[in-house]
């Protein structure tokens, strides 16, 4: 399993009635590998998660993952805030065949570090590797440096998504874990390359939607050492890692694929379309970098 470069939280498309869209989720798929993503993370937060239906959940995990078809590494969303049911998504997302997980910290539920040491390590027993995905921004929970080294103990858990936002976080897990059996990822694409400074391997990306290829350059350029030309290729992507988020995630880069006639734009409630005047400004920026309205 190759985890590192550019992944891809993708967005889970819905048809114009909100059911999931299984043609336009194998086109996306099929984009991704055609632009040469690294891999491709189903069911994540920008996949909207959070509303998908168990069985739709574990449909699109098995469609990407078919559509794929061995070409890229696929780290599959299996989280939950009930154990017993990210235990049950693990175990179907081995079953398909994926290559990783990616396992959020439990939200809401506001678990003690002990409470998500034992969290991780039930799913880690069900034998597929894990990547543990930490941001405290979505679950009001944050992994500490410290129960991420004692977990990274299990054979099976070998990477975190890292999106608390903090360069010393990483900095610290670097330090205990060590670099050469486990990886860092940054959660956040403007943070990729400081991350990557301090060790990360890449980033597990939601602009990488819209323009795979670029984000990819970046994380070439990170891994092979060539800063000067990493550090060229964030700061001309930087307005745009930020325009993803100037509403939340994934309303933007839906917004943005909407614009670019590669998505309908559809989200589930509790989320809703963007604001009017954060869409020219998204219409603008998107001109910008070349990304013109079809």
């Amino acid at each position: 399993m190759k985890l590192q470069g550019a992944l891809t939280a993708m967005i889970t498309p819905f048809t114009a009635d909100g059911q999931v869209d299984q043609k336009q989720l194998k086109a996306n798929t099929a984009y991704q590998i055609e632009q040469g993503i690294d891999g491709l993370v189903p069911c994540g937060t920008t996949g909207e998660s959070p509303t998908l239906s168990h069985d739709e959940h574990r449909q699109v995990i098995e469609t990407v993952t078919e559509a794929a078809a061995g070409q890229v590494t696929i780290v599959a969303g299996a989280g939950s805030n009930s154990t017993t049911e990210a235990v049950a998504l693990t175990r179907h997302a081995k079953g398909v065949g994926v290559d990783a997980v990616l396992s959020v910290n439990p939200y809401y539920n506001k678990p003690t570090q002990e409470g998500l040491y034992r969290h991780f390590m039930q799913i880690a027993d069900v034998g597929v590797p894990v990547v543990l995905y930490n941001i405290p921004g979505r679950t009001g929970v944050t992994l500490t440096p410290q129960t991420i080294a004692r977990l990274a103990q299990h054979s099976q858990i070998v990477a975190v998504k890292e999106a608390t936002g903090q360069l010393d976080m990483a900095s610290e897990i670097a330090q205990l874990c060590g670099l050469d059996d486990f990886t860092i990822l940054s959660g956040d694409d403007s943070l990729t390359l400081p991350l990557m400074s301090v060790g990360a391997k890449g980033v597990v990306s939601v602009l990488s939607n819209l323009v795979p290829s670029r984000v990819k350059a970046l994380t070439d350029a990170g891994l092979a050492g060539d800063y000067p030309a990493a550090r060229a290729l964030h700061l001309a992507l930087f307005s745009l890692f930020k325009g993803m988020f100037i509403e939340t995630n994934p309303i933007p880069i839906k917004t943005a694929m909407a614009i670019m006639g590669m998505d309908r734009g559809v989200v589930r409630l509790p989320m809703c379309e963007m604001d009017a005047d954060n869409h020219k400004v998204l219409e603008a920026l998107l001109g910008e970098h070349g990304l013109k309205a079809c």
